[in-house]
C-alpha cells in the first residue's frame, strides 16, 4: 500500500497515476477524496487530526505528503506544524516512509543557482514557516525517527493546477485572446517545475531506497528563460502575436486590496524581482532522467 496525503490537484492526480507502476494498492487521503484510478481506495481524513492521520497512514509502505493548506500566513503559523508533526508522527508508528513536497521559500533571496545544498535563509513569513517544518523532517530523519525524503520544486505550470502563476498570468491569456502579464519584470530568469516532471520524480524517490533521508531538487527544465521568453514560446505554440504588459508593484499592492490571494502573494514578489534559478542536476545524474522542455510542456498545455 501506498499513500498520499492530500490526494488531488496538481500533483496528488498525476502522482496516483504514477503509483501504479509500482504498487496495485493506491490510498487517497484528503478530506473528501476523488477517484483517480479504478482501484484507489478512498479514505477521507483531517489531516491536523493526529487520530485520523494515523488510521490513514496505516498498512502504507510509502507515505507521499502533497498536501496544500490555504494559502494564508496566519493558517500556515498555526496549521503546518501541526499537519508536519501528525504525519511524523503516524509514519514513525506505522513503519511508513515518508516523501514530502516541498517548494523554495525557505531559500529566501538566492544569487546564483538554487541547489539541495543551499542554506535556508528566508526573508518572509512563509519562507520562515517552511524552513521550519522542513528541518523538523531533516532532523526527524536524521536521528532515525523515520525514513523521509524532501522533494523540492520550482514554481509549477501544467495541468490541473489552478494557482499557477504561469498558468494564469501567460498561458491562460494568450489562449483567450488576452496580452499576457508579466510581475515586475520581463528579462528575469525564472525556472518553473512542470507538475507531471514531480509527480513522477515523487514516485521513483518513494521507491528507491537509496534515495531517502535526504533532500531532492524536481526535475526543470534549465534551459533558463526570461518571462518575455516564455510569453514569445507559448505566442509561437498558439500563433498569436507575443503580446504582454509588465505589471509593477504598486499595481500588485493595489491588487492585494481586493484579492486576499494577491495580499498574502505580495511577501514573495522578490522571486520575481530578480533571478529565480532552480537547479536539478542531483536529480538528472542521479536517475539519468531528462525534465519536459518548456517547449513540450507548454505545448502538451495549450493544446490539451
Amino acid at each position: 500500500m501506498q499513500t498520499i496525503l492530500g490526494a488531488g490537484g496538481a500533483i496528488g492526480i498525476p502522482l496516483a497515476k504514477e503509483l501504479l507502476k509500482y504498487t496495485e494498492k493506491v490510498r487517497l487521503v484528503a478530506r473528501n477524496p476523488q477517484k483517480v484510478n479504478p482501484g484507489d481506495e478512498l479514505f477521507p481524513a483531517d489531516l491536523r487530526e493526529q487520530g485520523q492521520v494515523m488510521e490513514a497512514v496505516k498498512g502504507s509502505e510509502a507515505v507521499y505528503l502533497v498536501a496544500g493548506l490555504k494559502y494564508d500566513t496566519k493558517v500556515w503559523q498555526k496549521e503546518w506544524p501541526i499537519v508536519m508533526n501528525n504525519v511524523i508522527t503516524a509514519c514513525s508508528e506505522n513503519n511508513s516512509k515518508l516523501v514530502f513536497l516541498d517548494n523554495v521559500y525557505m531559500y529566501g533571496r538566492v544569487e546564483g543557482r538554487m541547489t539541495e545544498e543551499t542554506p535556508f535563509n528566508p526573508v518572509s513569513h512563509k519562507g520562515e514557516i517552511r524552513a521550519r517544518i522542513a528541518q523538523r523532517l531533516i532532523d526527524a530523519y536524521k536521528s532515525k525517527e523515520i525514513e523521509a525524503a524532501i522533494l523540492r520544486s520550482a514554481d509549477f505550470y501544467g495541468p490541473d493546477n489552478k494557482g499557477s502563476v504561469l498558468n494564469m498570468l501567460v498561458l491562460d491569456r494568450l489562449r483567450t485572446g488576452k496580452k499576457a502579464n508579466l510581475l515586475l519584470s520581463a528579462d528575469r530568469l525564472h525556472t518553473y517545475t512542470y507538475t507531471p516532471d514531480a509527480a513522477k520524480a515523487m514516485a521513483l524517490i518513494g521507491n528507491t531506497p537509496e534515495a531517502y533521508n535526504q533532500t531532492w531538487h524536481a526535475p526543470s527544465d534549465m534551459d533558463l528563460m526570461t518571462g518575455e521568453g516564455f510569453v514569445r514560446l507559448a505566442a509561437g505554440v498558439l500563433k498569436v502575436k507575443p503580446e504582454y504588459t509588465v505589471l509593477k508593484k504598486w499595481q500588485i499592492k493595489l491588487a492585494g486590496i481586493f484579492s486576499p490571494v494577491v495580499r498574502e502573494s505580495i511577501e514573495m514578489i522578490y522571486q520575481n524581482e530578480y533571478d529565480y534559478i532552480f537547479d536539478s542536476s542531483k536529480f538528472e545524474s542521479c536517475f539519468k532522467i531528462k525534465p519536459t522542455s518548456y517547449s513540450d510542456g507548454i505545448t502538451a498545455y495549450l493544446k490539451g
